[in-house]
C-alpha cells in the first residue's frame, strides 16, 4: 500500500470516528473519499438548503455535514481532473455517495454519472 493510500485511509478513519462522536460538522475534516454524483436540470432555480437559488451552471455541491460556504477540491480518481466547489446544499440522499455536484462541477472533472472521487477541504 502506498503512503498516499495509507494517508487517505487514516483520514477516512478519523472522519468516521469524529462522525460517530457527533462532532463532524464542528471539526476540520480535511479529506474524504467515495462516490460522487451530480444533480441538475430538475433542481435548477429551486431553493437550496442554505436559502440561495440552485444554479446548475455554478461550481457548487451538496454535502451532508460540511458547513455552507466551505470550499472543497473534488478530484476524479479515474482521470485526475479536479475542481473547487462551494458547499451550498445538503445531500446526497442516496446511500454510499459522499457529494452531489452541480452539472458544471461534474463536467469540469469529467463526471457523467457516478465516479470515485477524493475530497479535500480548502
Amino acid at each position: 500500500m502506498t503512503s498516499g493510500a495509507r494517508l487517505a485511509l487514516l483520514a477516512l478513519a478519523a472522519a468516521g470516528s469524529v462522525a460517530a462522536s457527533g462532532a463532524e460538522a464542528r471539526s476540520a475534516v480535511r479529506a474524504q473519499a467515495g462516490v460522487a454524483s451530480w444533480y441538475g436540470p430538475g433542481f435548477h432555480g429551486r431553493t437550496t438548503a442554505n436559502g440561495e437559488r440552485f444554479n446548475t451552471h455554478a461550481l457548487t455541491a451538496a454535502h451532508r455535514t460540511l458547513p455552507f460556504g466551505t470550499k472543497v477540491r473534488v478530484t476524479n480518481n479515474s482521470n485526475g481532473r479536479s475542481v473547487v466547489v462551494r458547499i451550498n446544499d445538503r445531500g446526497p440522499y442516496v446511500g454510499g455517495r459522499v457529494i452531489d455536484l452541480s452539472n458544471a462541477s461534474a463536467t469540469a472533472i469529467g463526471l457523467s454519472g457516478l465516479a470515485k472521487v477524493s475530497l479535500a477541504r480548502m
